[in-house]
């Protein structure tokens, strides 16, 4: 009788807050405020930092509640009143921002600080879903895409100002989660991805191009195109590959420098590639079981900066080793795994949308961040979904998860 009275109860909570989505992410902030505390704990400032992030924790947790409780039309009013803000702050920071670690991207509120393009990141996401969810539309229509591609283009172009080259890449792929959600055409998506590819891969070896630029050009065939539109994607494919020194040579010096230590770390052991080998370090002397919470070599003796923002990974992976890397990648999977769920079932393609995206947007941060960590990618200043100190992403992040709760809410009605 207690178990059936137990899952009515649960039940009833369940229409309102999907109790899966909200525990995952719950565990993951406590998580985050441990090895931020842990990553922190041998600088005079731990105290100030955990108190930032506990402080965005509160705010992030009430905006969540409120988000996931808001009708659906002034969800769809707030992509427009955020899409505008969003921009006008982007510009805004371009003149009175304030610069740290070559970006000109941080808003100051007194001791508070904060990046607009954080909130760029929930603007495209919301406004996309809210123009594709419209009666009539359709992304294949040339009128359609080139408003979701202006929509992404617009903070894209303003952010790469300041320049903040990781924020730009993680709207590319809200972008191509956008296009992939509503139907965007296969080969066209195909041609986007490849192009990206291909144009890494010039920056590496030339020959190396040329056989990915080859290799690509074969598979278009299977799309079985008409052969002007075969043509021109080969020709995108290769004119990528040649544009990519040429986009290279442009980008500032630190920028470069993050690219130079991703192809080869060890060219600057001392500089640029330091954080990536030390890191490195860290993640394998953890071996399978770690050293213990608070007891990590590298990590407590400084070896590593900024180990409780971009490179935290390493704290865990040094205190806990293989096993607590694994729980801890476990963790951030499910809840993505959750968030995606929610998107196929959603009822409304407006909510549908939102989730998709933010499924992809978080799956990417994980990877890039802990490729970043171990190696795998170059060194783009992407956080750690709800485990990196910084209080413009946490706050970010959770707003989404009220949007996808929101979601899981109409599913449910």
């Amino acid at each position: 009788m207690l178990i059936k009275e137990k899952k009515t109860y649960y039940s009833k909570i369940d229409k309102f807050i999907d109790i899966k989505l909200l525990i995952l992410t719950l565990v993951l902030i406590v998580v985050g405020l441990m090895f931020i505390y842990s990553g922190t704990y041998v600088f005079d400032a731990k105290l100030n930092l955990l108190n930032k992030q506990i402080i965005a924790t509160l705010v992030g947790l009430a905006g969540m509640l409120i988000i996931t409780f808001l009708p659906t039309n002034i969800l769809k009013l707030a992509a427009i009143v955020s899409y505008v803000a969003s921009i006008l702050l982007l510009i805004l920071v371009l003149f009175i921002g304030v610069e740290n670690y070559g970006t000109k991207g941080w808003l100051y509120l007194g001791s508070f600080s904060f990046q607009p393009a954080e909130f760029s990141k929930i603007a495209l996401i919301l406004i996309s879903a809210y123009h594709l969810s419209k009666r009539g539309s359709n992304i294949n229509s040339l009128w359609d895409f080139s408003i979701i591609l202006f929509f992404f283009l617009l903070p894209f172009a303003l952010i790469n100002l300041q320049p903040d080259f990781g924020s730009s890449i993680v709207l590319f792929v809200i972008f191509i989660g956008v296009l992939f959600w509503a139907g965007f055409d296969a080969f066209y998506l195909f041609l986007v991805i490849a192009s990206a590819i291909t144009a890494i891969v010039a920056l590496k070896e030339f020959n190396l191009f040329l056989i990915v630029a080859s290799f690509f050009s074969v598979l278009i065939l299977f799309f079985r195109k008409k052969i002007y539109i075969y043509i021109l994607g080969v020709l995108i494919l290769f004119a990528s590959g040649f544009a990519s020194p040429l986009l290279y040579n442009s980008l500032e010096l630190h920028q470069q420098s993050r690219i130079n230590v991703f192809l080869n770390p060890g060219l600057d052991p001392q500089g640029a590639g330091y954080n990536v080998l030390q890191s490195m370090l860290a993640v394998g002397s953890g071996g399978i079981t770690g050293k213990g919470y608070l007891e990590g070599t590298l990590t407590q003796l400084r070896y590593i900066p900024m180990q409780w923002t971009d490179f935290i990974f390493s704290v865990p992976a040094e205190e806990f080793g293989l096993v607590g890397s694994i729980i801890l990648i476990a963790l951030l999977l499910a809840l993505v795994y959750r968030i995606t769920t929610i998107s196929s079932i959603a009822k409304d393609k407006f909510f549908s949308l939102i989730a998709f995206s933010t499924a992809i947007m978080l799956l990417f941060h994980i990877f890039i961040n802990i490729g970043m960590v171990i190696g795998l990618v170059p060194v783009m200043g992407i956080p750690l979904p709800f485990i990196s100190q910084g209080g413009s992403s946490l706050i970010v992040n959770l707003c989404l998860i009220g949007l996808v709760m929101n979601a899981a809410r109409h599913s449910k009605s």
